[in-house]
């Protein structure tokens, strides 16, 4: 998976959305629709379970109610882009994008490096998804309190297994101290982070790439970079191989972003930078 709803329409939940159902499991304890609060405390039951201490459960569901405004949004929500591909690329491969792309690959030239040696994906590519996802950081990462977006879509029976595993996986990150409930902050579909990974992705391709002992995907850099590229080497990026539309390595993108349209223009976006 337009700045927001579009964006997050599209990258949430035709990308990184399809990454995580392979990490979800099959099957949750929690009975979907209901009263909201026997919900939360069936959740929490399992979650103790998993390892989730009592302390981090009792401290993210606290005061927490369903949000209207989340529902009222993946509801009219259609996954596919409305533009061709010329018309979506115009607005996001963009001067002043590629330029701040540019500069950024100098000053991070030797994490870069690393991170392209060690796990095979181009520092292109690397940098094109970092910067359609969030500007580097610097963009709108969204603004939702994860434990309640996600509890929400939980609650509601449309995909509440597929929602109730991406719950439990954000108390897994609270819980393993990689970032603090003041920092569970995301978008419609709760998606983290400067490259937006949802809970379960953060879980399963995370790299703690600083050495700091947590994933930081809101803050560190080195950890933002080598997660992206994790979640494309396990699922089978072939290294110094083209990436283009029609190759293996397109298809593997796939797991970022299902659009072709989208896949083309992260692969627009690294071409231009290597101008």
């Amino acid at each position: 998976m337009a700045r927001r709803a579009a964006r997050a329409c599209l990258v949430a939940f035709s990308g990184l959305l399809l990454a995580s159902l392979l990490a979800v499991a099959p099957a949750r304890a929690a009975q979907c629709g209901g009263d909201f609060d026997t919900f939360l405390a069936a959740i929490g039951r399992e979650a103790q379970a998993q390892g989730v201490s009592r302390a981090v459960i009792d401290q993210a569901f606290a005061g927490v109610t369903a949000d209207p405004a989340v529902l009222a949004f993946d509801r009219r929500q259609r996954y596919t882009f409305k533009k061709s591909f010329e018309e979506y690329a115009a607005t996001r491969v963009v001067p002043a994008r590629v330029k701040r792309a540019r500069t950024l690959l100098q000053k991070h030239a030797a994490l870069l490096g690393r991170v392209e040696r060690q796990f095979g994906v181009p520092k292109e590519l690397l940098m094109a998804i970092w910067t359609l996802e969030s500007d580097n950081g610097t963009g709108d990462m969204g603004k939702l309190p994860v434990i309640r977006t996600i509890a929400t879509l939980a609650h509601d029976c449309r995909r509440t297994e597929l929602f109730q595993g991406e719950l439990m996986a954000a108390l897994k990150i609270v819980q393993r101290g990689d970032l603090p409930l003041r920092d569970m902050i995301g978008a419609f579909a709760g998606e983290l982070g400067q490259t937006q990974f949802l809970p379960s992705s953060y879980i399963k391709y995370g790299v703690d790439y600083d050495g700091n002992g947590h994933v930081d995907l809101r803050h560190s850099v080195p950890d933002v970079l080598a997660s992206t590229a994790n979640l494309l080497k396990v699922n089978g990026w072939q290294p110094g191989a083209p990436f283009g539309e029609g190759t293996q390595n397109f298809e593997v993108m796939r797991e970022w972003n299902r659009s072709v349209i989208y896949r083309k223009t992260m692969h627009l976006f690294a071409e231009r930078l290597t101008e």
